[in-house]
């Protein structure tokens, strides 16, 4: 299926998730910058809330486009071990770009959420 734009992907993804719509066990979340149009879409059709969800790759030293791994909001972190055997990057190295990327992710947190806190995603007692 081929759409015009981000907004219509979003409604015609809406559409095939409308069982989800109006419960409050449901939040939306939109990578920026491509996936929140989307997002935005799907979370207005169902009347649910939207949120977003960062990512930042772990690039290797002087090779930045090849990823070693994968942080994003919440302190998840993800490390292909055997990119890092292959290349002998050392464990100094990974903390230097985990620590680069968490401020990067940090800023935008910022500049996306402002002072707003992130939605829960955990389930609600009842």
């Amino acid at each position: 299926m081929i759409f015009a734009n981000r907004a219509e992907a979003g409604r015609g993804l809406a559409w095939r998730l409308e069982k989800y719509a109006g419960r409050d066990d449901v939040v939306v979340l939109g990578i920026p910058r491509g996936g929140v149009p989307v997002a935005f879409e799907v979370a207005q059709a169902l009347h649910v809330p939207l949120d977003i969800f960062l990512l930042r790759k772990l690039g290797v030293p002087g090779h930045e486009e090849l990823a070693f791994g994968a942080i994003a909001s919440g302190g998840a972190r993800v490390i292909n071990r055997r990119t890092l055997r292959a290349l002998h990057i050392s464990a100094e190295d990974v903390d230097a770009v985990t620590a680069r990327e968490q401020q990067e992710l940090k800023r935008r947190e910022v500049s996306y959420r402002g002072e707003q806190p992130p939605l829960s995603l955990l389930p609600t007692k009842p």
